[in-house]
């Protein structure tokens, strides 16, 4: 989940401090940005991520964890998970339905849409995410933590690697009330896994997809691409024509590792929005920066020992927030290891 009505209250200041056309907001004092962020900002903390565990059995070469991470490998305890969403709500309907038409007008994206820009507008701001750097299949309570987010009304989503496909673990996720199940393929035709691991994926996913319709399931089964060409997407969803399943193509978000173009989406186009619409759990418990913090390296709190209205209200989140107007050197946002553009960036 995000803070919808932030990123609505800021969607003007937003697109004028993106367009190098409009010099006005760029002169903006950063101390008038800040206070300005500080009163428009949800008091009440809204989670975006919650890692259950960070345990993965891939070696994918465009993930940093493959050769970055360092961190211990950790599953979230039950009690930290259960204290965490206790304190989570999810978005009142009427808020939600005003950020769907403000979506549509302000990014110009159909609500029928099937594209990256889509699943950022109409199905990541209103759902916890239960991945972080690890594979939840590999997190033997997946399906509690799912319940535990339906008994609350609050929309539940992960993303796996379709390797790790168990039929009967995933309908147990769908009994749960699993909103969004994703599954990430990497090529038709060769690059990381090739032809026959695709065949071997695309068995498996039919099998679910046959498996929730079957028993009628209301989960929503996704499948992107990871960075390939044309041709090799059209591929794909020619293999997956006339199936219930939501199909799109991912620009690959850590091409500052891999020294590729940024990514295009509206999501990773804009000022980094994190340390103000919302914040992540990680396996350990620990509140972090975003979650594409692979090290912990931005520690703002502790969920175990704290309530996280204190941690997203405290001295931490604070300074961090100082750090992303004024553009400080030594966080790992603001030293190349993101392709997000910090705030500051553009004052």
């Amino acid at each position: 989940m995000i803070d919808i009505n932030l990123y609505m209250k800021l969607g003007v200041m937003k697109r004028e401090l993106s367009s190098k056309d409009n010099a006005g907001l760029f002169r903006l004092e950063k101390i008038w940005v800040y206070n300005y962020l500080e009163s428009k900002r949800s008091k009440v903390p809204v989670v975006d991520n919650i890692e259950t565990t960070n345990a993965c059995n891939m070696r994918c070469p465009f993930c940093p964890r493959t050769t970055m991470m360092t961190r211990s490998i950790k599953t979230m305890e039950s009690g930290v998970y259960q204290n965490v969403v206790r304190q989570l709500n999810p978005h009142p309907e009427n808020l939600w339905n005003k950020w769907v038409d403000f979506a549509q007008d302000y990014y110009k994206i159909p609500l029928d849409e099937q594209s990256e820009n889509a699943f950022f507008a109409y199905i990541l701001p209103k759902v916890i995410v239960l991945h972080g750097y690890g594979d939840p299949l590999l997190d033997a309570k997946i399906a509690e933590r799912v319940q535990l987010l339906t008994d609350r009304n609050i929309p539940s989503y992960f993303s796996c690697n379709p390797a790790n496909i168990k039929v009967d673990k995933i309908e147990d996720c769908f009994k749960a009330g699993l909103d969004y199940i994703k599954f990430s393929i990497d090529s038709i035709k060769s690059s990381v896994r090739g032809i026959d691991e695709f065949k071997r994926d695309y068995a498996l996913v039919d099998e679910v997809m046959k498996m929730r319709d079957r028993n009628g399931y209301k989960t929503q089964i996704v499948i992107t691409m990871i960075n390939t060409g044309k041709d090799e997407f059209n591929a794909l969803k020619f293999a997956f024509m006339d199936k219930d399943i939501y199909i799109y193509q991912k620009s690959l978000d850590q091409a500052w590792m891999l020294g590729g173009e940024k990514p295009k989406s509206i999501h990773w186009s804009e000022p980094c929005q994190f340390p103000w619409s919302s914040m992540t759990i990680k396996s350990d418990g620990m509140v972090s920066s975003c979650p594409e913090d692979y090290n912990n390296e931005i520690v703002l709190g502790n969920s175990q020992t704290d309530k996280l209205y204190d941690i997203w209200n405290g001295l931490a989140y604070e300074e961090f927030r100082k750090k992303h107007i004024w553009n400080e050197p030594g966080i790992r946002c603001t030293d190349g290891r993101c392709d997000m553009t910090v705030l500051g960036e553009v004052l």
